[in-house]
Parts: structure tokens; sequence; C-alpha cells
């Protein structure tokens, strides 16, 4: 999904950009970026983050970075900050952006002699793309709201200026943006959980579409919220970190809240409860601490050499470092009934291989708790399933063996515990060879979370978009 920090410091910026930009690596992403702006111009450095970490990469780079203000990125897979130089002043520039129109927007420059310099094999780099919206109009303020109009999609924002750090939040908030502070200094960022060990206490959540502009001295409000929020379901129930809080929501206490709500509405009998590696491991601690059964780890994972599996391009490649990283645990594996809890199932093809190493293993049951609906519905406003098609998701594939075809009766497929979306539920199950698997009901899912559900996207369960 990628994730955005910038810093404005009274003192040199660049240990908290360093470290603050660092946090974000457990998205998973392509590239790094930093920029830092000082009285002689803006210093970037960008580096490929497919064979390596974000800290080995850009430590030797920290010698020539100097400035009072910064912005970096991990970004989906391409290169950021962009800088540019435009009639409005020199920025920088990093998003976290999906945009669907990429192409009409295009051609609309192209009709008006307009050229694109930042080409990979993926195109145009949308970055630039959200760069030259915004140099289209008469300031930064202006010119961002201007590209959060035309984008269709999401798009959060971080622009370094000589007048600051512009900041703004996806217009329906899609994805977040959130504000530290401690003194002496300010800075905007994806997740908190970047807050903590570098001193800062979280100031305030930008609102959908808000925009503020921030320095050492503090940060003024340039444009205010809209009142309608669609923020990603999925960070609280998987690309959160877990000390990351978002609308005041802490990650790791909802993953808590989703495994009891799994475990209140489950009767199976079970030895032990266990967690897929790492995002499931607070959904399975709820679910065993309301239970009262215990807590296992038939699997651990193994990470000093081994990237998150979603870094690799080549599918292949994806599910040979998913496979591994996890070292099953044969002694408390052998002739056990395991209940595991994960955040999603969205393929299946990694989990299939887990199974069956279980039971090779000895399991006598195999369970599985996924703690959100049954995915149906490719995302359309984040990076999250950019790359697979509908029938990549283990719903669709099951839709398309009981109907001939993917994409019939799917409200009714997305309804819990309706006959057909059993009928899916059990093609699943059998297909990934598990004892018993029942999903977290949508419902149970906005209460684990605690936002009114026309505040929370929920899109790829039910299919549902409120604007």
């Amino acid at each position: 999904m990628g994730g955005i920090f910038g810093c404005a410091s009274c003192e040199d910026c660049v240990t908290d950009l360093f470290y603050g930009t660092d946090y974000l690596s457990h998205l998973g992403t392509r590239r790094g970026g930093l920029a830092v702006q000082n009285s002689n111009g803006i210093t970037r450095k960008i580096h490929t983050l497919e064979n390596s970490y974000f800290r080995t990469k850009f430590e030797s780079d920290l010698p020539d970075l100097k400035g009072n203000t910064g912005i970096g990125v991990i970004s989906d897979h391409e290169d950021q900050p962009i800088l540019i130089s435009s009639h409005i002043g020199l920025f920088g520039i990093v998003t976290v952006s999906k945009i669907n129109n990429a192409d009409e927007l295009a051609e609309n420059a192209f009709k008006k002699n307009k050229y694109f310099s930042e080409i990979s094999s993926l195109g145009i780099n949308p970055t630039e793309l959200v760069a030259m919206l915004i140099a289209e109009k008469d300031s930064f303020e202006q010119g961002i709201e201007y590209a959060q109009e035309a984008i269709k999609g999401s798009c959060t924002i971080l622009l370094l200026t000589s007048k600051g750090i512009y900041a703004a939040r996806d217009k329906l908030g899609r994805t977040p943006l959130i504000i530290g502070k401690k003194d002496g200094a300010f800075v905007a960022s994806s997740e908190t959980c970047a807050f903590p060990n570098l001193g800062y206490e979280i100031d305030k959540d930008l609102g959908p579409g808000e925009i503020i502009r921030i320095t050492p001295d503090g940060y003024e409000q340039l444009k205010p919220p809209g009142n309608k929020m669609q923020a990603c379901s999925f960070l609280w129930v998987y690309y959160g970190y877990p000390a990351s809080t978002y609308e005041g929501i802490n990650v790791e206490s909802v993953r808590y809240n989703c495994g009891n709500a799994l475990a209140k509405n489950d009767d199976v009998e079970v030895d032990y409860v266990a967690g897929i590696p790492d995002s499931g491991i607070g959904h399975a601690i709820g679910y065993a601490n309301e239970k009262r059964v215990p807590y296992r780890r038939p699997f651990v994972k193994y990470t000093p050499t081994w990237p998150r599996s979603f870094m690799p391009q080549n599918q292949a490649v994806r599910d040979l470092v998913a496979k591994m990283k996890l070292i099953p645990v044969r002694d408390i594996i052998k002739d056990q009934k395991i209940l595991f809890c994960e955040d999603s199932i969205v393929r299946g093809t990694q989990l299939q291989d887990n199974v069956q190493v279980l039971f090779d293993y000895g399991a006598s049951e195999v369970h599985m708790r996924p703690a959100c609906p049954t995915l149906i519905f490719p995302c359309e406003f984040l990076n999250f399933s950019q790359s697979r098609s509908t029938l990549d998701l283990a719903g669709r594939k099951a839709i398309k063996e009981i109907e001939g075809v993917e994409d019939k009766y799917l409200d009714e497929y997305a309804i819990a515990e309706s006959d057909k979306n059993l009928a899916m539920i059990e093609n699943i199950r059998k297909r990934l060879r598990l004892t018993s698997l029942k999903f977290q009901r949508i419902n149970d899912l906005v209460d684990a979370i605690g936002l009114p559900k026309e505040k929370l996207c929920t899109h790829c369960w039910d299919g549902s978009s409120y604007f």
C-alpha cells in the first residue's frame, strides 16, 4: 500500500525523517525515497527495497542529507520523491495513491502539449501525474484540491516546499495521515507506530480531504475536512502495524476485538489457538482469551533474511518467500486439534500449503477463522489487489466453480450465512483441505473497529461504495 512521512524541525530533521520513514517499511513495497530541503535546494535519494531493507540502503546517504524539513516514502512501485520546478515554485512530492483514471488524465495533459519524464514498465509515474495536476493551479493548496477532485481512486499527498510541508489526506480518507508533535518539531505520517521511539505524541488525524501546512513552529489548516469518510477497514485488520492508531482506534485492540467476535460465534472444540504470523497473531490472542483456551505457536516466522512475501512482483517468488519464512514446530503439531486465526484469505495458495504441512506433521484437525468476510470484490481504491484478477480471489474462484461464471449473484454470496455464502465457503474449505472454515461477519468486523459502517470502506467484502 505504501506510506509517507514528513518532518519539519527547528533543528536538522534527517534522523527523525530516516527512522520515521523506516518505521513504515512493514508495508512491504518496492521503492524507498527521502528528500530534504535546505538553503541550497532539495536533495533527493531513492533506492529499490526488493532485495534489502530500508536502513541498509539509506544509511550511507545520511551524511549527504541536511535540512530542517524533509519527506520520505515507502512506495508501491514508482520512484519517489519526485522533484518539480514550476511557476508556483520548486517542490518535492510523495504520494500514497491509486489513480484509476490515469490514462484519461494523461490524455488531457497531452492535449495541452504537456509531457511526462518519469516512465517505468508500468507506464507514467502516478506521483508525477499528481504533481502535474497540482502545478496547473496558482498555489499549492489550490493545486492539491484540484488534483484530489480530478483523481478517481485515492490520493494522500505530502509536498516539500520553501514554505513548509503541505499535507493532504485523500478526499474520502481511505488512507490515513496523522500529525505528531514534540518540542521543536512536527511530523505527518501514514502510521503512528513511527512516533513513540522518536519522542512524538499524536496531535491530530487529518480528516478526509483536509489540507494543512506544517512548519517547525506548528501547522495551519488550509482546507477543512469533508464530512464524508471511507477509511479502509483493512488498515485495522491487516495493513496497520499493531502499535499504530487511526481515528483514535488502535490496531492491536481491534484485532483482539475481531478474535473475540470470532470466538463468540464459534462452538468448535480445539486443543489450542494459533495465529498466522504476523497479522493473524492479534486476532488469535483475542480468540484464545475469549474462549479460555491456550495460545501456541505451531509456526514461527524466520525474518532475518526473508522479506515480506508480497514485496517480490513475481507470484511464484512471493509464494516461495511465504513458505520459507514460516517454520513448523513439529512437537506441538502432532495429534493436535488446532484453530488458526488469519487476517484474511485472499488467494489461499499460501494457506493451502501451510495447512498441508500441518497435516503432514501429524495434526488431527486444522480449523481456520479469518478475521474478515470472504473477499469477493477487488479493491478499487488502494493497491491491495491491483495485480490480481477477480479470479485470483478465493471467493470469486469458488463462485465460478459453483455458477460457471465468476460474477453471478455476487450480492447474495456476500450475505453472511445465506445458502450461497455457505456454499462458497464450503468450496473454499474443501480446496484448502481444512477441517472447518468460518469467516467473520461484516457487522462484527464493523463493531470490532468501532466506527459507523458509513465511515468505513467495506467494498472488498460487500461491494458497497457510499459515495
